[in-house]
């Protein structure tokens, strides 16, 4: 057996990684209303490192395309392989990026809306449902792409799969450690230069993309490919307040080194106490289902956080008024992925696998 035709573990074995996911989603949704209420202010913001929740995505994606592909890749072959990812991921592309355009053209708060141009309009639509950048418009801040900002990581999971596809899923591990080593330098040296790790998601710093992607997909390879489960008791506790802990660890200016640590070193820990825990019960229910609910919920929520940073800035509410706003506003993304998973995502891929063929969750 080669060192990239192991065993598969028991589907249940990983729930914990499940709830896992669901947390850090729900952390981004939450992070991403703080930042518009402390614009440019990540030291005060109490979820002053929850941008690093993406690299904590990719680092998952890496463990979880591992467990379900490194053992029969090359039995279904790279065009099926393809086939499954995007039916598994690219019905919420489309789906956000129509919420994304009524959202954008429909926002209550934001003037100068009827200036806009048809013409890139479409093109952006068109570019977005097909994972193009278009970071043309404007109030976007030259997002990659301007109706789902959130959609630069798929557009980068994809190409992380496509590199899985074509070579990780056949090196062995000297290589795999080798092209780990590479990128952990390239991802100290990407924090280095900008002095921290939010880049990737606009037209400005796309590159820093790039090796975010790369460090913690393979890092995450690795924990699976190498069996670093570390065997415990704590269930879903531990890994959650570890991960807990890197969202709310306090942000400083050009804080790059700690930064590239947590992702280097700390989210690897995290997967390998997560991937050693079960659940039982009640637990493993909540942690199924917010796993569940965390790719709905990232790919829809950014539209009303827009809304909500126009409504902030034309009337900059404060206390009571504020605090109501913004959990009115969780409260309805959560809500709305949850009808969106249910009525939408879920029996697409379902239909789209009935027709012919097999889709990996």
């Amino acid at each position: 057996m080669s060192d990239t035709q192991q065993p598969v573990p028991q589907k249940n074995y990983y729930d914990v990684l499940d709830g896992l996911r669901g947390t850090a989603a729900i952390v981004i949704l939450i992070f991403h209303y703080l930042e518009m209420t402390y614009p440019d202010d990540y030291e005060h913001n109490p979820l002053g490192h929850g941008f690093l929740a993406v690299d904590f995505f990719f680092c998952l994606s890496g463990f979880v395309i591992g467990f379900a592909y490194d053992h029969r890749i090359r039995t279904i072959g790279m065009r099926q392989f393809f086939i499954n990812r995007l039916i598994r991921l690219h019905p919420m592309v489309v789906m956000g990026t129509l919420i994304g355009l009524i959202g954008y053209v429909a926002d209550p708060f934001l003037t100068g809306t009827e200036a806009f141009n048809p013409l890139l309009l479409v093109v952006a639509v068109l570019g977005a449902s097909l994972l193009i950048p278009t970071p043309f418009l404007p109030y976007r801040q030259n997002g990659l792409f301007p109706f789902n900002t959130p959609s630069w990581s798929l557009f980068f999971e994809y190409l992380a799969n496509i590199l899985y596809a074509i070579l990780l899923s056949r090196s062995g591990k000297r290589l795999l450690v080798f092209l780990g080593i590479i990128s952990a330098g390239w991802l100290t040296f990407t924090s280095y230069r900008a002095g921290w790790l939010i880049g990737g998601w606009d037209s400005l710093t796309w590159t820093d993309a790039l090796p975010r992607v790369c460090c913690s997909f393979i890092t995450g390879l690795m924990v699976f490919r190498f069996r670093l489960s570390l065997k415990n008791k704590f269930g879903f506790v531990l890994p959650f307040l570890l991960l807990m802990g890197v969202f709310m660890f306090p942000h400083v200016k050009n804080d790059w080194y700690t930064e590239a640590i947590l992702v280097i070193l700390v989210f690897p820990f995290i997967m390998m106490v997560g991937s050693g825990a079960t659940v039982k019960g009640f637990m493993r229910k909540c942690c199924l289902f917010i796993g569940r609910l965390s790719y709905p919920l990232y790919m829809t929520h950014i539209t009303t956080v827009w809304i909500f940073g126009n409504y902030y800035t034309k009337y900059n509410p404060a206390g009571l008024q504020l605090y109501a706003t913004v959990s009115g506003l969780i409260v309805f993304n959560l809500l709305s992925a949850y009808l969106i998973m249910k009525f939408y995502d879920e029996p697409l891929r379902r239909w789209l696998t009935a027709r012919k063929w097999k889709v990996e969750s």
